[in-house]
């Protein structure tokens, strides 16, 4: 049994900044494979799978996108792997065709590695 805790977070200012940080970035991620998989799809390719699109993102990573080195790579991973669900449902007629993300409006995707969160004395520790 899967059993699941919803909490309230009230973080610090720097805190604060840290969380938009992961989540500008999963949204900077997750438009970018989508614009992978349209412009792969539109020249007539098939599917390109996640793990190929993480490759090509750690290779940006390194020469042109360092920036996105600032936060952990669990962020890239699930919003790439994400894009490509959305992908994989549209292509098997289950759903609309995936949008981009804005920064105005829907959910704000947050992915932080369990291993950097910490329970301590009913307070939470993102590291």
């Amino acid at each position: 049994m899967i059993l699941a805790k919803k909490v309230r977070l009230y973080p610090s200012e720097s805190q604060e900044q840290k969380l938009w940080r992961l989540v500008g970035t999963a949204r900077f991620i997750y438009n970018w494979t989508l614009a992978k998989q349209e412009e792969n799809f539109e020249n007539g390719g098939k599917f390109i799978a996640n793990g190929v699109l993480r490759k090509e993102l750690t290779q940006l990573k390194i020469k042109e996108l360092s920036w996105l080195n600032e936060v952990s790579n669990n962020v890239s991973k699930q919003a790439v792997k994400d894009a490509c669900d959305a992908y994989k449902k549209f292509f098997k007629g289950l759903a609309n065709k995936p949008t981009y993300k804005s920064k105005k409006k829907g959910k704000k995707p947050l992915y932080n590695d369990n291993v950097k969160l910490k329970v301590k004395d009913r307070k939470m520790v993102l590291i």
